[in-house]
């Protein structure tokens, strides 16, 4: 079969960022005047999750030295409901691979899967608490805003969805999910955040918006009050900086690399579409790709290969390297066993696009509309098929930095990464 000549192409975003990311951590936090309510002496649990956040550990660190500076005491605690295979250890050597130890933080890290319940939803829901937060004076919930993969609402994913599946550990995030099924996504977070910022002294969030090159865009420190109204707001500075791919539909979408660390589904629905349904666009959907093939999971991702069904199309040495437990335990604790079902597998790249191809319509495969990004986080490079070329030529947003030249692959028959010179 003759393959796609592929294009190199750079998209231009936004670049919009921060530059000295620890000293504005530092002055947003400032602005609350945190001493008014955080007394010497007393402890301050701080959040840190399992989503590959750039700067997280810079982040962390700053909040954990005005915390010190205040007279407070600092400690970290992960909260990542069920990930890291749903145990303390696993958590604690995540945020390690983050940069996030005892060592590089100056304080402790406190690990654990235990949950207190403080309080109930109106709905009767159960509200889970990590054991560790809710024996501290004080809580700092921190993460990144962004578009759910799942849901849509005035609130998605960031400070909320910590203080529910986060600090709500794997016990949270199993009653939280299920809760969805028979409620709304946002009547179940707004019952749980207001809970949980009335019961579990929430002193402040500090909330990070990524641009569409994984770089810092915005870090701002918002006091609990007003943690509906400005995540709303920072949810859409979020949603205009998310990269994209460069054009909106695809008969072939190559993926060298899915995770966690990259997205909640190891691929971002948002980027990828596919949100509401696994394997097809629906009306709701901006992206459509008719298939999709992974390559392969990111080292950071342990092999939580959560997502990985949502593709049509994968090669063994992927397959190889999927924990089927640490994903089962993930898909089920969100409600989506779909993500963890294993696609059509063959030993080579080569092999894989062949099959691909076979099954896109009457486009023969010279002519197919191929794009081969390196995940749904890293977007600045791709490589798209010649059937782009004069879509390409007319965009301001799009550069050719390689012209057309046959698929690469190595001497096993595999694709050369996006990401590879």
């Amino acid at each position: 079969m003759s393959f796609p000549r592929m294009l190199r192409v750079k998209q231009h975003f936004d670049a919009t960022r921060v530059e000295n990311v620890a000293a504005e951590t530092s002055a947003q936090l400032t602005k609350l005047s945190l001493e008014k309510r955080l007394k010497p002496g007393q402890t301050v649990a701080i959040t840190a999750g399992s989503r590959g956040i750039r700067n997280v550990a810079v982040v962390v660190r700053a909040i954990v030295d005005h915390v010190r500076a205040l007279g407070g005491v600092p400690f970290i605690v992960p909260a990542m409901g069920s990930h890291g295979g749903g145990t303390a250890e696993g958590q604690a050597g995540i945020l390690a691979g983050y940069g996030i130890t005892p060592e590089t933080m100056g304080c402790d890290v406190r690990s654990s899967m235990e949950t207190v319940i403080v309080d109930r939803t109106p709905q009767g829901i159960p509200v889970h608490f990590d054991k560790h937060a809710s024996q501290a004076d004080h809580v700092i919930v921190c993460n990144r805003v962004k578009p759910h993969t799942g849901f849509v609402g005035e609130i998605e994913s960031g400070l909320h969805k910590m203080m529910l599946i986060g600090l709500g550990k794997h016990e949270g995030a199993k009653i939280y999910h299920r809760a969805i099924a028979d409620h709304s996504f946002m009547e179940i977070i707004l019952a749980v955040g207001e809970s949980v910022i009335r019961k579990c002294k929430v002193l402040a969030g500090v909330a990070i918006v990524e641009n569409a090159y994984d770089e810092t865009a915005l870090v701002e420190a918002v006091a609990p009050e007003d943690f509906f109204l400005r995540e709303q707001e920072l949810l859409k500075k979020a949603v205009a900086w998310l990269p994209r791919l460069p054009f909106t539909s695809c008969d072939l979408l190559i993926i060298d690399e899915i995770g966690k660390n990259i997205s909640g589904t190891g691929m971002d629905t948002n980027v990828i579409g596919r949100k509401y349904n696994d394997h097809a666009a629906t009306d709701r959907d901006t992206v459509r790709c008719r298939r999709i093939f992974v390559r392969g999971l990111t080292h950071e991702t342990h092999g939580n290969a959560t997502g990985i069904g949502m593709s049509e199309f994968t090669n063994q040495r992927t397959i190889d390297a999927v924990d089927r437990k640490i994903t089962a335990i993930n898909c089920i604790t969100g409600l989506h066993p779909t993500a963890a079902m294993l696609p059509m597998a063959f030993e080579t790249d080569q092999e894989v696009i062949t099959a691909a191809l076979q099954t896109i319509g009457l486009v023969e495969p010279p002519a197919a509309r191929v794009i081969q990004i390196a995940n749904t986080l890293h977007l600045a490079e791709v490589r798209v098929s010649e059937a782009y070329q004069q879509d390409v030529a007319v965009r301001e947003d799009l550069e050719v930095i390689e012209p057309a030249r046959d698929m690469a692959f190595d001497a096993s028959g595999n694709l050369i990464p996006v990401h590879a010179h």
